[in-house]
């Protein structure tokens, strides 16, 4: 009973500090986007953000419920074996999702307006953030493994995982990143803000090709699991 009440605890806190986490990360998109814009009055950059407020407390609360030990894991700093090239690409992809990104959105709808996309794109992206954030956490809640950086987790028993989205493919949780950064462009209304998404999944892509290399390698039983499920990223294309 004990032990069980400290897990709970120790989930308890980790939820409150991911979410915390979460928040600091979405305000400094949010410093970036206005300073960017030079003005703040800009109504589909409010519900963008207060709809990913939402789901990032959604999504924590829900790895509460079902997979407390993975919130507990990611707030690790040090994890021993990650791979340098993930920890470069890692962070490469970061910046350009949560700096570049919104620079380049708030330089274009806010003070040059560049491009102003109509509200069926805001619908579009509206869309598309469900979809990657439905994906992310059942990813996240079917695999306890969903480690920010590669490596393989000897020490909490790695082994693959074949259900959930990882029955259709190989990297889900790549590829609703690609689907949440894709979306927050139409939101705002920003075409130019379609180049770092360019990058950002040229990024994601790279990552996964070498993550898909080195779990074939290094994860015994991922050869035969890569056999069953073909794709890696992009169900039906690759």
């Amino acid at each position: 009973m004990t032990s069980k009440v400290f897990w709970s605890m120790e989930a308890r806190n980790a939820a409150i500090k991911q979410t915390m986490l979460s928040t600091a990360i979405l305000g400094i998109m949010m410093a970036i986007f206005y300073v960017s814009a030079g003005r703040t009055d800009i109504p589909r950059s409010w519900f963008l953000f207060i709809v990913a407020f939402i789901y990032f407390v959604a999504n924590n609360l829900a790895l509460y419920r079902y997979n407390p030990g993975l919130l507990i894991q990611r707030l690790k700093i040090r994890r021993g074996g990650s791979k340098t090239w993930d920890e470069v690409l890692m962070r490469a992809s970061n910046l350009t999702a949560l700096l570049l990104m919104p620079a380049v959105a708030g330089l274009d709808v806010g003070r040059f307006r560049w491009s102003s996309l109509g509200l069926p794109f805001a619908a579009m992206g509206l869309v598309s953030l469900i979809v990657s954030s439905v994906l992310t956490t059942w990813a996240m809640i079917e695999n306890p493994f969903f480690e920010p950086t590669v490596r393989i987790q000897d020490d909490r028993g790695h082994h693959v995982v074949t259900t959930g989205p990882y029955a259709i493919i190989r990297h889900p949780g790549y590829l609703a990143g690609i689907l949440w950064v894709a979306s927050i462009p139409p939101i705002l209304g920003s075409l130019y803000a379609f180049l770092p998404v360019a990058l950002y999944t040229v990024l994601m892509s790279l990552r996964t090709y070498l993550e898909d290399r080195t779990l074939q390698v290094e994860l015994i039983g991922y050869s035969e699991y890569a056999e069953r499920v073909r794709y890696r990223l992009f169900p039906g294309i690759w």
